[in-house]
């Protein structure tokens, strides 16, 4: 039978308030499909993975969700997998099932703002959505989509960037891809795919990469103690166009040269990474071996770092392929009010396999 599969995850889609009015994931799948705004239109068969709130994942619990989603994707009658998830961490497991997608069919990750409880809750309105866009067939090849709020996203660059608002999510540095309303999809853009790393490689157990903040002032202490404790790579959020000061550029010096494997990012809303300064700017920081990673922001820049050392353990190949993956062209760093977004200008890809 041809149908959508969706897979629940928990996050606020699924939580209701305690006896203290904390919110907990506690909806199954029958539950989130039972409330469902408007018939779908198509058969759906719901099945339960996790009920955590999505703050709670490691890298081997996304890795785990991406997994099933091929698991159901091996059923030639599925049309598109749904994933409904958490909306803290949901950035970062969409991007990994992108990083591994290589299936015409889309997965489409969603979720809600307003818990199960609200009057006007957001989630049954994004999942009826979700399901629309994994059946349609204008999203075949668009790989993982994240649709919130009546948009469609790729996975590769939106992240979540409202606490509280239902249009929770954005891409700031290119905008949605298209539109869902009543079960009409339309699509206004496509995303410049890359080729995906080997599903069978995502063993993610075992691999470190911490995020470590750069500010006015900020010295070393951070990241000397994430590779104390066994950070095989660090992601820099840097100020802005990827800047930092002396003692940091001293440090990436020093770390790259005993094979951590440094990405540079920035904490800025939207924008690539730039090497324009030197004087412990972004130039430096290069110089000294950190990798910038375009448009790529520290969270999903994480979840391709460990992904990429997951692989097979090679700091030296993750150093070279870092930069790919992110979407970053070769060449010199155009000046950012010139420069076209990275999307629009694929570098060559590496041999992945």
């Amino acid at each position: 039978m041809r149908r959508v599969v969706v897979l629940t995850t928990g996050g606020t889609i699924a939580s209701r308030p305690d006896g203290r009015g904390a919110s907990r994931a506690v909806d199954g799948a029958g539950t989130l499909l039972a409330r469902l705004a408007g018939e779908p239109g198509v058969p759906v068969e719901g099945v339960d993975v996790l009920r955590v709130g999505s703050y709670l994942l490691t890298p081997g619990d996304m890795a785990a969700i991406v997994a099933r989603a091929h698991e159901a994707l091996a059923d030639p009658d599925v049309l598109g997998v749904v994933v409904t998830h958490g909306t803290d961490a949901l950035e970062e497991t969409a991007f990994l099932a992108d990083l591994v997608h290589e299936d015409a069919r889309p997965v489409v990750f969603t979720g809600a703002q307003r818990d199960a409880s609200a009057v006007d809750t957001d989630g049954p309105r994004n999942l009826a959505d979700a399901i629309s866009v994994a059946a349609a067939p204008e999203a075949a090849r668009l790989g993982a989509l994240v649709v919130f709020d009546g948009r469609i996203y790729p996975a590769r660059g939106t992240r979540k960037t409202h606490t509280l608002a239902s249009a929770a999510f954005a891409a700031p540095d290119s905008g949605p891809i298209g539109l869902v309303r009543d079960g009409v999809v339309t699509l206004t853009a496509r995303p410049v795919r890359l080729p995906g790393l080997p599903l069978g490689e995502l063993d993610l157990d075992g691999v470190r990469v911490d995020i470590v903040p750069c500010y006015p002032g900020s010295d070393t202490v951070a990241l000397d103690a994430v590779t104390a404790a066994g950070a095989q790579g660090v992601v820099l959020e840097a100020t802005g166009a990827g800047n930092a000061n002396h003692a940091v550029c001293a440090a990436v010096a020093r770390l790259t040269a005993a094979g951590v494997v440094v990405g540079l990012s920035t904490r800025v809303h939207a924008g690539p990474v730039a090497a324009l300064y030197g004087n412990g700017g972004g130039v430096d920081l290069i110089e000294a071996g950190a990798v910038p990673l375009g448009s790529l922001r520290p969270a999903q820049a994480r979840i391709l770092l460990i992904a990429l050392l997951a692989r097979d353990r090679d700091p030296a190949r993750a150093t070279r392929d870092l930069p790919l993956l992110a979407g970053v062209s070769p060449g010199p760093t155009p000046h950012p009010l010139t420069a076209h977004r990275a999307s629009d200008h694929p570098s060559p890809v590496p041999d992945l396999t």
